[in-house]
C-alpha cells in the first residue's frame, strides 16, 4: 500500500494546497494531511480550525484523512507508519527550506523519504501569508482559497476590526 502524508500549518488552506492534494490522491492509494503545530507561527486559525478546513476541503476524495501533529512529524510518521512525506514546491526558495528539512528528518528517521512536487503554475503564487495580508486589505480570495475558508478568513477580519 503506497501511503503518504503532506504535512503543514495549513493556516489558512488555500487552492495551492488542495491542488497537491488532489493530485497525491490519484498517485497514493493512501494520503493523510497532517496539521501541524508551527511554534515558529502565530497562526489565525486553532489547530481544529484548520482541520475543519481540511476536511471539508478532502470529502470528495475517498483515500484522504486529516490528522493532527502536536509534536515532531518524525514521531507522527514513525507512530503511524508512515514512510513518505509530499511537500509541494512553489519556488527555489522551498526547494532549498524543504530540501534541508529532509535531510534533517532522514537523518533522524532514516526510513522516511521526502517526496517533491511542483506546485501547479496556476496556484504557485499563493501562500498562506499572501492570503492574509490580501485578507488584511480587503482583497479579493476567490481564486486563492476555498470558499469555506474565505468566509473564514473574512470573519476574523471582521473580528479583528471589531
Amino acid at each position: 500500500m503506497r501511503k503518504v502524508a503532506i504535512p503543514g500549518s495549513f493556516d489558512p488552506l488555500t487552492n495551492g494546497h488542495t491542488d497537491i492534494i488532489q493530485r497525491a490522491s490519484t498517485l497514493f492509494d493512501e494520503v493523510v494531511v497532517v496539521v501541524a503545530q508551527n511554534t515558529t507561527k502565530a497562526c489565525w486559525f486553532s489547530l481544529e480550525e484548520r482541520c475543519t478546513f481540511v476536511k471539508e476541503s478532502i470529502q470528495s476524495f475517498a483515500n484522504v484523512s486529516v490528522d493532527v501533529c502536536q509534536g515532531l512529524l518524525i514521531t507522527y510518521c514513525q507512530s503511524n507508519n508512515i514512510k513518505a512525506l509530499l511537500r509541494g514546491i512553489r519556488t527555489f526558495s522551498d526547494y532549498e527550506y524543504e530540501s534541508s528539512m529532509s535531510r534533517l528528518n532522514q537523518e533522524l528517521y532514516p526510513e522516511l523519504e521526502t517526496l517533491f512536487m511542483m506546485s501547479d503554475k496556476l496556484v504557485a503564487h499563493i501562500n498562506s501569508n499572501m492570503v492574509k495580508e490580501f485578507a488584511r486589505f480587503e482583497g479579493e480570495l476567490s481564486g486563492w482559497v476555498p470558499k469555506h475558508v474565505e468566509i473564514a478568513i473574512i470573519n476574523r477580519i471582521k473580528q479583528e476590526t471589531s
